[in-house]
């Protein structure tokens, strides 16, 4: 007869040790992180519509289509770096107006580090 063991799931094994987290999913130590960037989404995102009415159509048209791609997601939001680049071109294209976006978009860009 064989030991037959059925593992369904993780399995962690810790002997001594201080302070263990276990099996970070990306919680631990990185929820204040994650605020701030949902937070640096969200202004970006309300930033940007409040500058939809400042814009020309195809400047309006690429704001429209950034919105849904802004997620507060640091891997997803790294690879859509041209959307971030689009954004803040637009922004800096229109002037002062669109200055709050620019910003908005520096300090999303910061937290991406």
């Amino acid at each position: 007869m064989s030991d037959a063991s059925n593992y369904y799931g993780p399995v962690v094994n810790m002997n001594g040790g201080r302070e263990n987290i276990g099996i970070n999913y990306g919680t631990a130590g990185g929820a204040a992180q994650n605020v701030e960037l949902r937070a640096a989404v969200e202004e970006l995102t309300r930033v940007l519509r409040e500058l939809r009415p400042h814009l020309t159509p195809d400047q309006a048209r690429t704001v429209e289509d950034a919105l849904p791609e802004l997620t507060p997601d640091r891997s997803t939001l790294r690879e859509r770096g041209m959307v971030l680049a689009s954004v803040a071109q637009i922004a800096a294209a229109v002037g002062s107006v669109g200055r709050p976006a620019a910003e908005a978009v520096g300090r999303l860009l910061a937290l991406l580090g």
